[in-house]
């Protein structure tokens, strides 16, 4: 293998692990999502899932933003690959930022409640739904994108494939031992408030 076919095939690496990662969101932030528009039935199964997407969701943050410094950086690998479209590099940067606020604040209430003031509530559901609006939008433009990557990995096996279905398989057990570790927790919320 020459060196620009190793230095392609690690590009090629880095966007078939956000594909995977990003597959796995998908399904567990949808769960999220549904199970936030039934608060009141299904608190726990938001929470659990909520726990469980955030070793996933760091995958998925440390994978785009490896990408995104080696392309800023001018690494030429990375600069020849291109750029996302225009529109999703300006979405970019409000889908990480309400991504840290609709985590945080879940996580704020899970762990304190009301201790801190009740503006955490209007401030997670307004950012969530404002953040699915856009993930939303991320989806519908990657999605197809990250089937067949993901479906290439599995034909042509690009040197890392086990590694990176590793990693995500990793991430997953990571956050179910966090999930594990959250149930010893009293959150003020009570674990299975509010459902039937």
């Amino acid at each position: 293998m020459t060196r620009m076919a190793q230095a392609d095939s690690g590009v090629e690496a880095n966007a078939r692990l956000t594909s995977y990662v990003g597959l796995v969101l998908t399904v567990l932030l949808a769960v999220e999502f549904i199970s936030g528009l039934a608060i009141r039935k299904s608190l726990s199964t938001h929470v659990l899932v909520g726990l469980l997407a955030v070793p996933p969701l760091a995958l998925k943050l440390g994978s785009v933003g490896y990408r995104f410094v080696r392309y800023y950086a001018g690494e030429p690998r990375y600069r020849a690959a291109g750029a996302p479209a225009l529109g999703m590099r300006l979405l970019a940067p409000l889908l990480v930022l309400l991504t840290a606020v609709v985590f945080i604040s879940g996580l704020e209430l899970w762990f304190f409640g009301y201790r801190f003031g009740v503006f955490w509530i209007p401030l997670h559901h307004g950012s969530a739904y404002l953040w699915f609006v856009i993930v939303a939008a991320h989806v519908i433009n990657y999605m197809r994108r990250a089937l067949n990557l993901t479906a290439a990995d599995w034909k042509d096996h690009l040197q890392g494939a086990l590694t990176r279905q590793s990693l995500v398989v990793a991430s997953l057990i990571l956050g179910a031992a966090l999930i594990i570790g959250m149930l010893t927790f009293h959150s003020p919320f009570g674990f299975l408030a509010g459902e039937s």
